[in-house]
């Protein structure tokens, strides 16, 4: 594979997406992953651009079957990075990008072709 894997990994609302768009607005080449996932698709999004919008039982034939690099039940929902899709993307040269929630990452398979960049919530309290 030519690209490289990376990995923004955070849980919901401590910032990933803004710190995606600062990486795509600064490195070329950087292609960020678009998740699969079992929740209703929102007003202004679009299939295949925003997420892969799909049901409970094709998803999870899809975990059955190895499909996902990663994959997590967020808020009884699911959602799912396609490893046939990010591998297609790295072997075309490009670098990609998954921004995943926490329970993704903890995904041993994501592990062995990945560079992570981790993210923490700072603690208010401690």
């Amino acid at each position: 594979m030519s690209g490289l894997l990376f990995v923004v990994s955070a849980a919901s609302g401590t910032g990933k997406t803004s710190l995606v768009k600062a990486l795509l607005d600064r490195v070329s080449n950087l292609h960020v992953s678009v998740s699969h996932t079992t929740r209703n698709q929102r007003p202004g999004e679009l299939d295949g651009v925003h997420y892969h919008f799909t049901n409970k039982e094709s998803f999870l034939s899809q975990v059955e079957e190895g499909g996902f690099i990663e994959y997590a039940e967020v808020f009884g929902n699911y959602y799912g990075t396609s490893q046939a899709k990010v591998k297609e993307q790295l072997q075309q040269g490009h670098d990609v990008l998954l921004e995943i929630d926490w329970q993704g990452a903890e995904s041993t398979s994501v592990r062995p072709w990945s560079q992570g960049i981790a993210g923490h919530a700072a603690s208010s309290g401690a």
